[in-house]
């Protein structure tokens, strides 16, 4: 057994591990908060959730929760595992993301895969939460996988198609990102089919890429209408047909969030983002080959997409970096000729050397693990990023609302204090342009942000220090001051 660790295995475990643990992070995202909080209530009321229980400002009034599967499971590993079960979610659906990227460029050179794929979990590292989103993002690379099996042969695959779009529609609103690689797919594969098509009456030799034939073409395109029509099993219906255009066109959202705008390159966390764009433009560029068309369409749609916003970054990588590794092989092996095989026999000496180097991959990725999984840790690191000592002290004091909070506290705020309804909280979809602009002029102290928070009968706040708010409340003789530290500050109104 222990011999039969070869170099091309030592490296994949490798990558996988080392994903594992670049994954492995304490919880700190507020919007987990309200995730757990909405999972708890899914599982104490054995029901899901259709109107907002969460807010004062929205209290009532329909929201799609369209997350519940996937909340009801991650309050289910919190309540079994606390956070050592949150990390492990996780960093177990971002570690299964990449084992399906892998499995669509397992035949290419394991140096190239190795690296592209690293590099590809370094650019989605930006939506590493412990969301619904992160459960989406692994969906994301199981479809891609299907379709990628499908072009190459495994016709029977492609009938998992509506199975996994019936749970995907209860899990995540990006389910429709799995509609695009349809799209793409059909797309890029009609393309192919009409130019094979073009090149057999000139009877030219040709080493372009076969289409998968019309019949194929077909019975992909019914699949995805079947899909379609299901994606009607979930509570709300019809309405999650139209849902994903719902938050895109909220327009508050790519000014406010950083996530809906679209990439500053100046920031070094995108940095990866552009060497996966060059090295897509080389490996095209060195392949020396007409291009498969689904391949181009896949990388320039999902590049625009990512040019767009940058929430749609890592959804370029993870599809896309299959492609870089299959394209990168190809020219590699036109320019320098095949490379040596890597899965044969290896001396004792070397087999020797790939545990070593396995099992010090392992000892730190654990490392990593365990630190980000100490209570200790996750108490430290919420006391340095969220209001943990405004929340006490409303505990213990229990002022008088309703509450008027920051909006990248809202989600804490739900898990923490249930008793205190928000006023805004992550929800993007229950939060519409004008209640937006509501809450900025608020927070900015914009003209007339008293009678704003008036209309809202708001009695307490718990903001920011560094909130225009915080500095119009201190000189504003209708509010006084109950609690201040370096993070936050909690007013009441007189």
């Amino acid at each position: 057994m222990f011999r039969q660790l070869t170099f091309q295995r030592m490296l994949m475990l490798v990558l996988f591990v080392a994903i594992f643990g670049m994954a492995s992070r304490t919880p700190t995202d507020s919007d987990s908060w309200w995730h757990l909080q909405s999972g708890r209530w899914v599982i104490e009321n054995r029901a899901i959730p259709l109107t907002d229980p969460f807010s004062h400002t929205r209290f009532g009034e329909p929201w799609i929760d369209h997350g519940w599967l996937a909340q009801a499971a991650m309050y289910l590993t919190w309540e079994a595992l606390g956070y050592a079960g949150l990390v492990l979610f996780l960093a177990g659906c971002v570690t299964a993301a990449f084992y399906f990227a892998w499995l669509q460029c397992r035949e290419a050179n394991p140096w190239l895969r190795a690296f592209v794929l690293i590099i590809a979990a370094a650019s989605t590292s930006i939506i590493w939460a412990v969301r619904p989103q992160i459960v989406s993002f692994l969906f994301t690379a199981v479809v891609a996988t299907v379709l990628h099996k499908y072009k190459n042969g495994h016709t029977r695959a492609v009938w998992w198609l509506p199975v996994i779009f019936v749970v995907w529609v209860n899990i995540h609103g990006g389910f429709a990102i799995g509609f695009i690689l349809l799209v793409a797919y059909l797309f890029g594969e009609t393309v192919n089919q009409l130019l094979q098509q073009w090149q057999r009456p000139l009877n030219t030799p040709t080493a372009d890429p076969a289409g998968i034939g019309w019949a194929n073409i077909g019975r992909l395109a019914g699949v995805m209408l079947l899909s379609f029509a299901l994606l009607l099993l979930n509570p709300n219906g019809a309405t999650m047909w139209s849902y994903p255009f719902r938050t895109v066109g909220i327009g508050v959202l790519q000014d406010f969030i950083l996530e809906w705008q679209s990439p500053n390159f100046h920031a070094i966390y995108l940095h990866p983002f552009i060497w996966l764009l060059l090295a897509a433009l080389t490996a095209f560029g060195l392949a020396g080959e007409r291009a498969d068309f689904t391949d181009l369409t896949l990388v320039a749609l999902f590049a625009y997409m990512s040019l767009l916003a940058v929430r749609n970054i890592p959804l370029f990588a993870l599809v896309t970096a299959p492609v870089i590794v299959r394209v990168g092989t190809t020219a590699w092996r036109r320019w320098r000729g095949p490379e040596r095989s890597w899965g044969g026999q290896q001396s004792g000496l070397a087999v020797a050397v790939n545990w070593i180097i396995l099992l010090g991959v392992l000892f730190m990725a654990l490392v990593r693990f365990s630190d980000a999984a100490a209570v200790a840790t996750n108490e430290a690191e919420q006391a340095s990023e969220l209001p943990v000592g405004a929340i006490a002290y409303l505990q213990e004091n229990h002022p008088a609302g309703p509450l008027f909070n920051d909006y990248n506290w809202g989600g804490f705020i739900i898990w923490q204090l249930p008793e205190y309804p928000v006023f805004v909280d992550g929800r993007t979809d229950l939060f519409d342009d004008d209640f937006l602009r509501d809450y900025l002029l608020i927070d900015g102290a914009g003209a007339g942000w008293q009678a704003r928070l008036a209309a809202y009968d708001v009695q307490l706040a718990l903001i920011s220090p560094a909130s225009p708010l915080a500095a119009a409340m201190a000189q504003d003789a209708n509010w006084q001051q109950l609690y201040a530290d370096d993070l936050s500050l909690i007013f009441a109104k007189r």
